[in-house]
């Protein structure tokens, strides 16, 4: 899901704005099917966004992405293959766990990562409800870093 690399950029992007909200798109290879087992999806690269809520004063508890960014990240991530899988946002005084409006605000599927008040960093899922179509969309959590793989034996070591 998201490499330690990855999870070091992403805290350093969220809370660069604190205390405001601190957002980001996130483009990778999309899992194998529409809706697909989330594990499948594999995070490429964290856009960085600027929080654009209107109301200046309420950016420690909303965010907002300009759509003409979200439309730039998206040809950008097309033609590499990859496409928007969700958004990463800060909750600077809050715990890393989606809230109702973020669950209102979501286009499922999709993935939200959450850096939570005490720097904590969290991976849901958002997905329709099956039950009732007219129901928030469900989150569900998941297993947040993927292992880093060693080099085979043998393989240089280029300091990497």
């Amino acid at each position: 899901m998201v490499d330690s690399h990855q999870l070091t950029v992403l805290r350093a992007v969220l809370a660069a704005v604190a205390p405001q909200e601190g957002c980001a798109l996130l483009l990778g290879e999309p899992a194998c099917s529409g809706l697909g087992a989330p594990a499948s999806a594999r995070l490429q690269l964290i856009w960085p966004c600027l929080n654009v809520w209107p109301q200046i004063e309420q950016r420690c508890e909303r965010f907002a992405i300009d759509p003409r960014e979200q439309l730039l990240a998206q040809k950008w991530g097309r033609r590499r293959g990859w496409q928007v899988l969700g958004t990463a946002h800060s909750h600077p005084s809050s715990a890393a766990i989606p809230s109702p409006t973020d669950c209102a605000w979501a286009f499922p599927p999709a993935l939200i990562l959450i850096l939570g008040a005490s720097a904590e960093v969290r991976a849901w899922w958002i997905a329709e409800s099956d039950a009732d179509p007219s129901a928030l969309p469900a989150a569900r959590e998941l297993a947040l870093v993927t292992p880093v793989v060693s080099p085979s034996p043998g393989a240089e070591d280029l300091g990497e």
